[in-house]
C-alpha cells in the first residue's frame, strides 16, 4: 500500500472515531438533558422520598380550670439537655460515635455536678430508632443548671437545651379523682400522612383528663427533615406548627372541694355537693385521695405501686364508683312514694314497740324499747324503722321502686368521669332473674329502710337530695361549665338540663322536708350534731350494716340541703365503717357547712 493510500485510510478511521465520539457525546448530552430537565421533578421526588423524614409534632394539651379560673391541670416547660448525635458523628463503626456521645455526657455530668441518667444502651437504641431527633440526656433540669450550661466557657459541640411541655397538677391531692391524670402514648399511624417519627404525646388515663381527652388534645403539626444514607439529619425543610388543645372549665369550686376533702380527713368515704337549682356539681370528694403533683413529669414506679397496693384504695373514686346500701337516707323517698300514691296520710300513726312482726319473722327497730305511736314527720326525725316497715307494706315495693327510679337510682347519672356505677335497684323481676325466687314481704321491709340488695352511689344520692331540696326537679349533673371560646360545642348553660320533672304535691313536700328539718333542728333529731345557729338546714341520717354475721360493720350516711327556704347546696356524705350517721357524719357536715358559710360571708364583705 502506497503512503498516500495509508494516509487516506487513517483519515477514514479518524473520521469514524470522531463520529462515534460525537454520537456518544450527543447521547450523553441527551440523557443528561432528560434527567436534569425533562425528568428532574420525578427524580427530585424520588430523592425526597429516600432522604426526607416526617416528624409528628403533638399540640400542647389544653388546661383544666375550676369555675373561678383556678388551674387544676396545666403545662409547664420541661427543660432538657439534648445531644444532637449527627454533630458528634465519628468515622468508622457506630461504636465510635457512641463513645463520643458518652464522652460528652460524662463531661457535662462532671462539670455541672449532675448525675448521669442514661446508659450506653439508651444511646444505641436512640441511634437505631430515632437518629434524626435530639437525644435527651437529662430531663427536668433546674433553671440554675440551665443557666450554667448556657454561660459555660467550655465549647460543647452537639449540646443544646430542648424544651418539652409537661403536664402539671398544681393542686396536688385536691380534686385528684376529678382531674385524673395522663400517660404517654404513640398515636395510631395516619394513612394520609405517614410519619416516620412520633414525638411523645399525652393521653388522658382517668378523670376529666380521660373523658375530655378529645377536647384537651391539640391538633398535631409536622416537620420535614433531610437525612443522609446513614440517617443523620442535615437540615429542616418545612414545619407546620401544631394547634394547642382547648381549655375547659369545670363547675367545681375548688374552695368548696377543699372543704369537702377536709371533712373526710382520716376516713374512707365520699362527699358530693350539688347546686339544686341547676345540677352544677360543686365538689366531688373521695377519701383517701392521691397526690397528682407526684405524677409529673412521669408517675414514679414506686409511688404507683404504693397506690395500687394500698388496701384503702386511694385510686378508687368512691363518689361515683362506690355502690353502698343507703340505709335510712332512703326513708324520705319511701315517704314520698307512699304519700304520692295515696297509700298513707302524713297524719297516720303506727305503734312502734321496737319491732315489726311479719308472719313468723320479726324486724327490729334501731330503738329496742320502741318509739310508741308515731306519725310520718316524727318518724323521719327519729328514723323509726318500724314506721317505715308499715308504710312499705301498705305502699308496696313496686310503688317505691318506681319512685326510686324516677329520681335516678339504679341508673348512671352520666357524670363525665368514667367508671361510674349504676348501683342496684332491685324488684321482683330482678330477684326472679337472679335467684329464681319471687319478691317477699321481708324483702319489702328491708327495701323500705334502705337495706337488702339495694345499692346507690353518693352522686346519685346528692342528686336525689337536690330533687327534694328544689321541690321535685331532677337535673342532669353538670361538670363541664365551658370548653373555651374556640370550641364549636359549648357546654355552658344557666338553667340546668332537666332529667325528670316530679310533680310532688305541696303536702308531700311539706311533710318530708319538714321531717328532714326536724332531723337537724329538733332536740331529739338524729342529725342534731349538724346544727349551726343562724343557718336553717334539713337533712337525714343513715346507717347501713354490711359484712358477715360474725363481722358486722356499718357505713354511715347523711344527706343535707341548705339554706332551708332557698337551698343552694345539696350534699351527700358517706363514711365507711363509722358508728352511725348522727355520730360520725353529722359533725363533719357541720364543719363543712361552717366553712361554706365563711366563704359566703367573705364574698359579701370582700
Amino acid at each position: 500500500m502506497s503512503s498516500a493510500e495509508q494516509i487516506n485510510h487513517e483519515l477514514v478511521r479518524l473520521r469514524v472515531l470522531i463520529v462515534i465520539l460525537a454520537s456518544v457525546f450527543v447521547a450523553l448530552l441527551t440523557i443528561m438533558w432528560r434527567v436534569q430537565v425533562v425528568n428532574s421533578t420525578h427524580y427530585t421526588k424520588r430523592l425526597d422520598r429516600q432522604s426526607i423524614r416526617r416528624v409528628r409534632l403533638p399540640g400542647v394539651r389544653g388546661a383544666v380550670y375550676d369555675r373561678n379560673g383556678v388551674c387544676l391541670a396545666g403545662n409547664n416547660p420541661n427543660y432538657c439537655v439534648a445531644i444532637y448525635i449527627e454533630e458528634l458523628r465519628q468515622p468508622g463503626r457506630w461504636a465510635n460515635t457512641i463513645d463520643k456521645v458518652e464522652e460528652v455526657i460524662d463531661t457535662i455530668s462532671t462539670e455541672f455536678n449532675i448525675k448521669r441518667e442514661v446508659t450506653r444502651k439508651n444511646i444505641a437504641t436512640h441511634i437505631q430508632r430515632r437518629l434524626p431527633l435530639p437525644f435527651l440526656a437529662w430531663r427536668n433540669i433546674s433553671p440554675t443548671i440551665i443557666s450554667r450550661i448556657k454561660e459555660s466557657d467550655t465549647p460543647m459541640l452537639g449540646v443544646d437545651i430542648y424544651v418539652e411541655p409537661v403536664r402539671t397538677y398544681p393542686q396536688g391531692k385536691a380534686a385528684s379523682h376529678i382531674t385524673g391524670y395522663v400517660g404517654t402514648f404513640k398515636p395510631a399511624k395516619d394513612i394520609d400522612i405517614p410519619y416516620h417519627y412520633y414525638l411523645p404525646e399525652m393521653e388522658g388515663r382517668e378523670g376529666i383528663e380521660r373523658s375530655c381527652n378529645d377536647i384537651l388534645t391539640g391538633t398535631a403539626g409536622g416537620r420535614l427533615i433531610r437525612v443522609d444514607a446513614s440517617g443523620f439529619k442535615h437540615d429542616r425543610k418545612f414545619e407546620k406548627e401544631p394547634v394547642p388543645g382547648t381549655d375547659i372549665q369545670l363547675t367545681i369550686d375548688l374552695r368548696i372541694q377543699a372543704l369537702a376533702e377536709m371533712a373526710l380527713h382520716g376516713v374512707r368515704g365520699a362527699c358530693v355537693i350539688v347546686d339544686p337549682n341547676n345540677g352544677d356539681i360543686l365538689a366531688i370528694a373521695s377519701s383517701p385521695a392521691f397526690d397528682l403533683s407526684r405524677f409529673t413529669p412521669r408517675i414514679p414506679t414506686k409511688y404507683w405501686k404504693e397506690l395500687n397496693d394500698d388496701k384503702r384504695l386511694p385510686l378508687f373514686n368512691r363518689a361515683i364508683s362506690g355502690a353502698y346500701a343507703p340505709g335510712s337516707i332512703f326513708k324520705p323517698l319511701v315517704a314520698i312514694a307512699s304519700l304520692e300514691n295515696k297509700k298513707n296520710k302524713a297524719t297516720d300513726e303506727f305503734d312502734c314497740p321496737g319491732y315489726f312482726e311479719l308472719g313468723k319473722s320479726r324486724f327490729k327497730c334501731w330503738k329496742s324499747d320502741g318509739h310508741g305511736l308515731i306519725d310520718m314527720r316524727k318518724a323521719l326525725e327519729q328514723s323509726c324503722n318500724t314506721y317505715f316497715f308499715h308504710v312499705g307494706q301498705e305502699c308496696g315495693h313496686e310503688k317505691i321502686y318506681h319512685m326510686a327510679a324516677a329520681v335516678g337510682l339504679g341508673y348512671k347519672t352520666g357524670v363525665p368521669l368514667g367508671g361510674e356505677s349504676a348501683g342496684l335497684l332491685p324488684n321482683d323481676a330482678w330477684k326472679r332473674a337472679r335467684y329464681n325466687e319471687r319478691w317477699r314481704g321481708g324483702d319489702t321491709c328491708n327495701f323500705s329502710i334502705g337495706q337488702g340488695a339495694l345499692s346507690v352511689t353518693p352522686i346519685q344520692i346528692a342528686l336525689y337530695t337536690a330533687t327534694i331540696a328544689n321541690g321535685g326537679t331532677l337535673y342532669h349533673p353538670r361538670l363541664l361549665l365551658d370548653q373555651g371560646s374556640n370550641s364549636h360545642n359549648q357546654h355552658r348553660w344557666t338553667t340546668g338540663k332537666i332529667a325528670n320533672q316530679l310533680n310532688w304535691s305541696g303536702l308531700t313536700l311539706e311533710t318530708v322536708r319538714g321531717g328532714m328539718f326536724d332531723v337537724i333542728n329538733a332536740p331529739t333529731g338524729t342529725g342534731k350534731r349538724a346544727l349551726i345557729p343562724g343557718l336553717l338546714m334539713a337533712g337525714k341520717t343513715g346507717t347501713a350494716e354490711y359484712g358477715t354475721r360474725n363481722n358486722r360493720k356499718k357505713n354511715t350516711w347523711m344527706i343535707l340541703f341548705a339554706p332551708y327556704t332557698k337551698p343552694k347546696y345539696a350534699i351527700a356524705m358517706i363514711v365507711e365503717d363509722g358508728i352511725s350517721g348522727g355520730l360520725t357524719v353529722a359533725p363533719r357536715l357541720k364543719r363543712l357547712m361552717i366553712g361554706i358559710q365563711q366563704l359566703k360571708n367573705n364574698e359579701e364583705t370582700g
